[in-house]
């Protein structure tokens, strides 16, 4: 159900220069560098593009690029083969630099100007701690990269999760952004939105006759939305991640996407602006379903010691690098919401993500309601134990991964 047009198209044509600051982390190697490769694959990225990675380890562009072919072969959902990768990786570059003193801003000047055989755009795309965004895109500013809104190339600045840890440190950081750029240049990445069935969720739902006249709460009885990792605290992201928790890594952003494409109104066309509208207006009368307490809502843990899916042992998140043993952050969450509007009153929204969990799942459940009257049963068998009844409501699954 996808609409993809032509490579040549969609293909970028004008030189482009993406600089990670974080290049050592596991979202470069994991994520950016192996859907970077299959956009190379796919023939959409310019002929004249260069990719530096800043970072803090001691790499020389040899041993950069080396790491990178094994994560793009690890990684890469289409087919790794040795020569499309070292191709690839010609084109990777690193820059160490310590991006929280001025120095490294005012060396990265000159490396890019060195690197740049066509200067051309330039995208900077900040996969490092929050506490630094503010500080690196005032000093972008200050050292003269990033180029003015409306020039002959544009500049670009991609900021990851996490936004902020509550409402007000959101704002301030919003503001503080808009100190040093224009909000055109400004993008703030969920990638959960760029996977395919996420994608599809909104033409399923409003190009189709027959599922949206039923998505709403007469014939809806709940809907649940887990993700869940198999995975701890690998590639050192115990300290960012003890600070954040499950909630703030994984519900304020990912999940809050999901429940708006599956639960918003029919935006009035398909711009960026007024689908921001109605996940703005379906956010809005997003609530915790409280009955008495709290922990009617909402559910906390961490897990402990034992065997992955595998069957290896594993540590338990207070024993994992990074953590603090005394922490009470929260590696599991749990919540149950509401939405009190017209369509979804009285509906409830189960929320649900953890690491360490038996598989890895990325899914949105809609369970429709039973009839008002059961006519039908069915026989479940148990080893010699036969026993009959109601037949289980019908279920449609958005599977978002393993894809």
């Amino acid at each position: 159900m996808s609409a993809v047009g032509s490579v040549s198209e969609n293909r970028v044509k004008d030189p482009v220069t993406l600089v990670i600051f974080g290049a050592s982390g596991d979202l470069t190697h994991r994520k950016l560098m192996p859907a970077l490769f299959m956009t190379y694959l796919q023939g959409l990225l310019p002929e004249r593009f260069v990719i530096v990675g800043v970072a803090r380890r001691d790499y020389d562009d040899a041993t950069f690029r080396a790491m990178l072919s094994e994560s793009i072969k690890t990684f890469s959902r289409l087919p790794a083969k040795e020569d499309a990768v070292a191709q690839f990786v010609e084109h990777v570059r690193y820059h160490r630099g310590d991006i929280s003193t001025p120095e490294a801003y005012e060396e990265l000047k000159a490396r890019l100007e060195d690197t740049e055989v066509y200067p051309g755009n330039r995208l900077f795309y900040l996969s490092v701690i929050p506490s630094l965004f503010e500080p690196a895109v005032r000093m972008l500013k200050q050292t003269g990269l990033i180029a003015k809104p409306g020039g002959p190339h544009w500049t670009r600045v991609i900021i990851e999760k996490p936004f902020g840890k509550d409402l007000e440190s959101a704002r301030t950081l919003n503001r503080a952004l808009l100190c040093h750029l224009d909000e055109s240049q400004i993008y703030r990445m969920d990638h959960y939105l760029g996977k395919e069935t996420v994608q599809n969720i909104l033409s399923f739902r409003f190009a189709n006759a027959i599922f949206e006249p039923v998505f709403n709460r007469s014939y809806i009885d709940h809907i649940q939305i887990t993700a869940a990792e198999t995975v701890g605290m690998e590639m050192g992201r115990g300290g960012y991640y003890d600070e954040y928790g499950a909630l703030r890594d994984m519900v304020t952003n990912h999940l809050l996407q999901l429940l708006c494409l599956v639960t918003m109104e029919a935006p009035g066309d398909l711009s960026a602006e007024s689908i921001h509208n109605e996940k703005v207006k379906v956010l809005n009368a997003t609530k915790l379903d409280i009955r008495k307490n709290i922990s009617d809502a909402v559910c906390r843990g961490q897990y402990s010691e034992g065997m992955d899916s595998e069957g290896k042992r594993v540590k338990g998140y207070l024993e994992e690098n990074r953590i603090d043993p005394e922490s009470d952050t929260e590696s599991f969450v749990a919540l149950r919401l509401s939405i009190n509007n017209w369509r979804w009153a009285g509906v409830p929204i189960l929320l649900r993500t953890g690491k360490r969990m038996a598989r890895k799942t990325t899914e949105i459940v809609v369970q429709f309601k039973v009839p008002p009257l059961q006519l039908f049963q069915q026989v479940e068998c148990d080893d010699d134990v036969c026993d009959i009844t109601r037949i289980k409501p019908n279920t449609l699954i958005f599977q978002i991964q393993p894809n």
